[in-house]
């Protein structure tokens, strides 16, 4: 007997209004738990607007209201006792061009430690451990393992992302949002961010927006094709791109829109 599905997000009947403008309209949708989902459709269809949704990070522009549900791990995170702060550890973000901090790599890393941690439970073996096991989970505890003092914004572009990565790590996410991780960087530093992806999932639950079908056709066990604000549909990849179950999604796989 095959175990449950698990889902890590479930949304219902969400809403979003910028002012006057509704961005998202009626989007109903699980996102299963321990794989990597692709957000696609066209510029302006609402993909990234649903993803911050999954942080709350719209709520930050005052224009916003967002009426449905949404619930991670079980919980509506709309809910009136639910915490930011919290929300905001468990679900981790990682945006278009990498944002490391101004400082060393080894406080980059443990900067979040330092935040949510009380300062009696991070001695430096603490904060020594976190800063190895996170940039070995990221592929870079060999090539900085001596540069831990250099400072961050000094790296090459790929390993600035992949360091934005490592970051949120320490923390425990239970999810990771990936708002067009690859955009910024070149065909191999876009390889290595989807290596790191794969090596990733299954401990982390992923969910990506991303203008490049090749890449969504490649990195991702499922796609979410959003079109006008709606979900057209959610499928496992190679479905979607062989057997889209709707003509608006044949039409945008095939080019002739977006």
């Amino acid at each position: 007997m095959s175990a449950p599905v698990k889902y890590s997000i479930q949304t219902r009947d969400l809403n979003l209004w910028y002012g006057d403008f509704q961005a998202l309209k009626n989007v109903t949708v699980d996102i299963r738990h321990g794989l990597i989902t692709s957000l696609i459709g066209p510029s302006g269809c609402g993909k990234t607007t649903l993803l911050r949704c999954f942080n709350r990070v719209n709520e930050r522009y005052g224009y916003v209201t967002t009426k449905g549900e949404i619930r991670l791990l079980g919980k509506n995170i709309y809910d009136p006792d639910v915490s930011l702060i919290e929300l905001r550890r468990a679900v981790g973000m990682v945006f278009q061009r990498p944002n490391p901090l101004p400082i060393s790599v080894y406080e980059n890393v443990v900067f979040g430690l330092r935040i949510h941690t009380p300062r009696r439970q991070l001695g430096r073996g603490v904060l020594d451990a976190a800063v190895e096991k996170a940039l070995t989970e990221v592929g870079l505890w060999t090539d900085l393992k001596d540069r831990l003092k250099q400072r961050a914004t000094e790296l090459q572009l790929e390993q600035q992302q992949k360091l934005c990565i490592a970051r949120l790590l320490p923390l425990k996410p239970d999810i990771i949002l990936m708002d067009e991780p690859c955009s910024a960087l070149d065909v191999e530093g876009t390889r290595a961010i989807e290596e790191l992806m794969f090596e990733l999932k299954g401990r982390y639950t992923i969910v990506i927006v991303t203008h490049n079908m090749a890449q969504a056709r490649r990195a991702s066990d499922e796609c979410i094709f959003m079109l006008l604000g709606e979900l057209i549909e959610r499928r496992r990849t190679e479905d979607l791109f062989l057997n889209p179950g709707d003509s608006r999604t044949a039409e945008y796989i095939e080019g002739r829109y977006g």
